[in-house]
């Protein structure tokens, strides 16, 4: 009997105790919010300083060791390394598949930069020897426009654009020819311009130079592989081919769309695609409409 006047006093202490306990575990859930909230923060500007800090790297090819003149570039005497692109030289190599084949015009030092202006393509003569390993040498005739006036030669990369007649059915469901130009290749090698291999030639006489740039080359030969050339060669038969110069240090392959008067309209005005445009057919107009002629153009205005 004498316990029964401390059991409310037991009961507040265990309710106490509760919340204290209760306070306890929110101070500590909330704790843990805001550590997570700034441990978010935190991974959130480390992610952009690496992205800005990528951003401004760049990816160049190094020499392992030293390499003498007139020698044939090797893969096993280079190292990729990144550094920021105010440290990049002019016309650094980015990638080896465009080097790749080529000899060295001057003494490289171990752990210098790879450039253009040390190496060239070993043209011994013949289109063979100055074939890649697994391209194949093919030609294509073209025209001043195609072969940029006569500007490009032997040693450049260029990108092969293919103007293809497509098959389209109208909305009345004629059945047209549409051109369209697409993106067949990029970054392919021009092995030849004509004769001419790019190989140096003796000094002559300022008029037969002068003969030599008259003469427009109907044929320039390219380095494709196996497939490339089989398609290379259908599409000659099909339409017409077209070439677009490339910066030496550029061997970036980018997604292009294929042209054509849909896709054409649709760059200089953005907007959703056009009736008519292939795979796209008009929508009926839903609800009731007047049919209006204006000259020989026929509207449908729903009636609201």
């Amino acid at each position: 009997m004498t316990n029964f006047p401390q059991m409310p006093q037991m009961k507040k202490q265990r309710i106490i105790l509760i919340s204290g306990i209760a306070l306890i575990v929110v101070a500590l859930f909330a704790l843990k919010i805001y550590v997570d909230q700034i441990r978010t923060e935190a991974d959130i500007e480390a992610k952009a300083k690496s992205q800005k800090y990528q951003a401004s790297q760049v990816m160049v090819l190094i020499a392992k060791r030293d390499i003498d003149k007139g020698v044939a570039i090797d893969i096993e005497d280079l190292q990729t390394e990144n550094m920021p692109s105010q440290f990049v030289q002019p016309q650094a190599v980015t990638s080896f598949d465009r080097i790749s084949g080529m000899i060295t015009l001057a003494p490289i030092s171990k752990g210098e930069q790879i450039t253009l202006s040390k190496l060239a393509y070993q043209r011994a003569g013949n289109l063979a020897s100055i074939t890649p390993v697994g391209k194949r040498a093919v030609s294509i005739a073209v025209d001043n426009i195609s072969s940029l006036s006569g500007m490009i030669k032997g040693g450049d990369y260029v990108d092969v654009i293919g103007m293809i007649p497509v098959s389209m059915q109208t909305p009345d469901g004629k059945t047209v020819t549409q051109i369209k130009v697409a993106p067949l290749f990029q970054n392919i090698l021009v092995l030849a311009v004509g004769q001419d291999m790019g190989m140096p030639v003796k000094e002559e006489s300022r008029y037969k130079k002068q003969e030599s740039t008259k003469e427009a080359s109907p044929l320039i030969t390219l380095a494709l592989s196996p497939q490339e050339a089989s398609l290379i060669t259908f599409v000659q038969e099909q339409s017409k081919i077209r070439l677009v110069l490339r910066s030496p240090t550029d061997a970036k392959i980018e997604s292009v769309q294929p042209a054509s008067w849909d896709t054409l309209s649709q760059y200089i005005m953005p907007g959703p695609p056009a009736a008519g445009e292939a795979g796209v057919k008009p929508q009926e107009e839903e609800g009731e409409y007047v049919e209006i002629y204006r000259g020989l153009n026929k509207e449908k205005v729903p009636l609201r």
